[in-house]
């Protein structure tokens, strides 16, 4: 495809196309950052002011029960079940990512531990994303284990029987490197470890299957994932967790909250866990988050009439294969390297080119060109392609403007240099 209106035909034959209309899309802008704070749905701002208005400014405490405030974190949980490949009653919603990979951490070593004491590493990857290290190095000192990290390629060589727990991201935050998460996890389980995993970056942009291709050996332990990236649950949105039902009973996590009891409304002075994932909550659930999230989940399950995330997977492959090829075509000679694998099997939803110069005041004058993508440090321009409401015309406008900014040297200027507390 070498011109724009080839995008365009390719936008009008799209099924997906209709799903962008769910959407609150500022006009003029290309958004592609939806892997780190996915788009506003249209019903989202409705539904907050019904739950603001009329079941908390109306119906005050009772909403707990006449709204079914207290069912949010299942309810929500649920339909995100749907989209990672687990069951009814497996999920809920409840804190943030980090807090979750505490919980089911702890629980994972504890786990590993009664079974094959003497077991001392928590293995993951080097350029894993840094909260999810540095919550298991702080499990790791507080136990006297280890945290060893391992390049993407070593990690199967590295589960040995000193192996505990291997936690990993299923798509690299920087790179969009897609793991096999069926293979790492029956080759963690073939080491005698556990396999954790964090969804953020691929719950709700490509199918995912906690329960692996139907063999015990391939299931997943234990899962977290992020609410506000491709659930477009809105900023802060509250987090899911998951656990394999063979585990959930086994364990009670450490934060062992009132909402988490078996009976919350006993308030027994003892805690006594919730039978199954119930004892994954912790405290009172956040409303206003909830009901915003489920809009965002909701925008995922419109698309299954048409395909579902078999769908959005074709979809985001094709888009970030036309902006790979796009960008080494008409960006040549500018520094630019690809740091996304070429392979459609190995890739997520993003696409990462580095750049000798840093590549934040390069995105900066993007940015100021109205194409929204970020930066990771040290040098990385990351854009994620979120197939609900990226067409295929913006990837050749994108790259358009990216070409102009890199020609022109615009970017060099001061006032793209200059950096806010977010990059």
């Amino acid at each position: 495809m070498t011109t724009r209106q080839e995008f365009e035909s390719l936008d009008a034959r799209d099924p997906l196309a209709p799903l962008r209309e769910l959407f609150d899309l500022p006009a003029g802008v290309i958004y592609l950052d939806g892997n780190s704070l996915g788009a506003l749905p249209r019903a989202t701002a409705g539904r907050v002011a019904q739950v603001i208005h009329g079941e908390w400014g109306q119906d005050l405490i009772q909403s707990w029960n006449k709204a079914g405030w207290i069912d949010l974190p299942r309810q929500v949980g649920d339909k995100i079940a749907g989209l990672v490949g687990a069951g009814p009653g497996e999920v809920v919603v409840a804190d943030s990512t980090s807090v979750n990979l505490f919980k089911v951490l702890s629980a994972a070593l504890e786990l590993s531990g009664e079974g094959q004491p003497g077991r001392q590493v928590i293995l993951s990857e080097r350029t894993n994303f840094p909260t999810d290290l540095y919550i298991a190095e702080s499990l790791a000192q507080e136990r006297g284990l280890r945290l060893e990290l391992a390049d993407a390629d070593e990690i199967s060589a590295r589960l040995d029987n000193d192996v505990a727990v291997l936690l990993l991201t299923q798509v690299n935050y920087r790179t969009g490197r897609l793991h096999d998460m069926a293979a790492l996890t029956s080759a963690a389980h073939a080491a005698g470890a556990l396999a954790v995993w964090d969804l953020a970056h691929s719950a709700g942009a490509l199918p995912v299957n906690l329960m692996g291709d139907g063999s015990a050996e391939a299931a997943a332990d234990f899962a977290v994932g992020c609410g506000y990236k491709y659930l477009n649950g809105g900023p802060g949105a509250p987090a899911f967790v998951w656990v394999h039902p063979r585990h959930a009973d086994r364990f009670r996590q450490p934060l062992s909250g009132w909402l988490g009891h078996a009976a919350p409304f006993e308030f027994s002075p003892g805690y006594r866990p919730a039978p199954g994932i119930g004892r994954y909550l912790c405290g009172t659930p956040p409303v206003l988050s909830l009901a915003a999230l489920e809009c965002g989940v909701d925008t995922l399950l419109a698309a299954e009439p048409i395909g579902g995330l078999a769908a959005l997977r074709e979809k985001s492959l094709a888009l970030t294969k036309a902006f790979i090829h796009l960008v080494e075509e008409r960006c040549a000679g500018f520094g630019l390297s690809l740091a996304t694998p070429r392979a459609p099997g190995q890739r997520g939803s993003q696409v990462s080119f580095a750049h000798p110069d840093g590549g934040y005041p390069i995105m900066q004058a993007l940015i100021a060109r109205g194409v929204v993508g970020d930066f990771r440090a040290p040098d990385l321009l990351r854009f994620g392609f979120t197939p609900l409401y990226t067409r295929h015309v913006d990837v050749w406008d994108a790259v358009e403007q990216l070409r102009a900014v890199l020609e022109s040297g615009e970017w060099r200027e001061a006032k793209f240099h200059e950096r806010g507390l977010v990059t």
